[in-house]
């Protein structure tokens, strides 16, 4: 049941005779915070509220804290605090994630709050919640709220508290490449991952190169690496790709990874390209013209144009 308080808000809250402040909703903050009106007027009022008027939210939600990462409405509120919070507030509601982290970060309002603490609390609570994972950060990598945490936790934990997110990976870059959320997860280790890391990485990518460009998401590492690559990664993909250009320009998936190689090969690549899906063969096929008839293959032929 809400309160009154409430729902006279929900009647009154936008009408110009009635400004709301937070001291207005003192020990109704946790009511306010699980409603989809209360809680965005929260949001807005702690962007410029002063230090008390935070801490008495604070001390109302911080005992419901947990509920309230997990709620629709509620995780807002605290990733709020996050952003705007002392760092006292901030560290608090780490705090209150040790023991759980694998259960927020799986949990698909709480990782977004795991995703905001990753930005904002110190180097050490940062490595302290990721370490949480380690026994468990495979099914982590593959499940759909937490591919997010762990991409984050890639973006800004330092690298020497994550060892354990690498030796996962580790002999599993294909099945986790050719994941609807793992291929993420190995996109992001490309673009963080030490040198090292990199190289490992691409080491099993180009074994099982041939059947992630035409996998459902295979092919976005591919694209991946063509993209942002190192130059010799890049140029052992397009010159798998060249070898087999018509089939896969007519490929579901790999017609994309086609459509990047125009994109970003050499010019030289490019005319090769260009002339191998114009130059009619010995049998008297034009593949230009299937090509324009095909489903995917049409999208390639206009690249190809675009990228003249």
């Amino acid at each position: 049941m809400r309160s009154a308080l409430l729902d006279e808000f929900r009647v009154n809250g936008n009408k110009s005779n009635k400004r709301y402040e937070l001291r207005d909703i003192y020990n109704h903050a946790v009511e306010f915070s699980g409603d989809q009106h209360g809680s965005r007027f929260i949001q807005q009022k702690l962007e410029s509220a002063n230090s008390d008027e935070k801490e008495q939210v604070f001390r109302e939600i911080e005992p419901n804290a947990l509920q309230l990462m997990k709620d629709v409405f509620g995780n807002y509120v605290v990733q709020k605090f996050f952003e705007y919070g002392s760092q006292l507030q901030k560290k608090i509601l780490a705090e209150k994630m040790k023991g759980k982290v694998v259960d927020l970060s799986v949990q698909v309002y709480a990782c977004r709050v795991v995703q905001k603490a990753l930005e904002h609390i110190l180097v050490e609570q940062q490595a302290e919640l990721t370490r949480e994972l380690e026994p468990e950060i495979l099914r982590v990598i593959k499940d759909q709220n937490g591919n997010h945490v762990v991409q984050k936790i890639i973006e800004l934990v330092p690298r020497q508290y994550i060892d354990f997110i690498m030796n996962a990976v580790r002999g599993q870059v294909t099945p986790l490449a050719s994941h609807a959320y793992g291929c993420r997860v190995i996109q992001r280790l490309l673009e963080h991952g030490t040198e090292a890391d990199k190289a490992e990485i691409m080491g099993e990518l180009h074994a099982s190169a041939q059947i992630l460009i035409t996998d459902q998401y295979g092919n976005y590492v591919a694209q991946h690496v063509i993209q942002n690559g190192e130059p010799e990664d890049r140029e052992r993909i397009i010159q798998l790709v060249m070898g087999q250009l018509l089939t896969l320009s007519k490929h579901k998936f790999a017609s994309n990874v086609v459509e990047k190689c125009i994109e970003y090969g050499t010019p030289a690549q490019r005319t090769t390209i260009r002339e191998q899906l114009t130059t009619t063969g010995a049998d008297g096929n034009n593949p230009l013209q299937q090509m324009m008839r095909d489903q995917f293959g049409n999208y390639v032929i206009r690249k190809s144009l675009v990228r003249n």
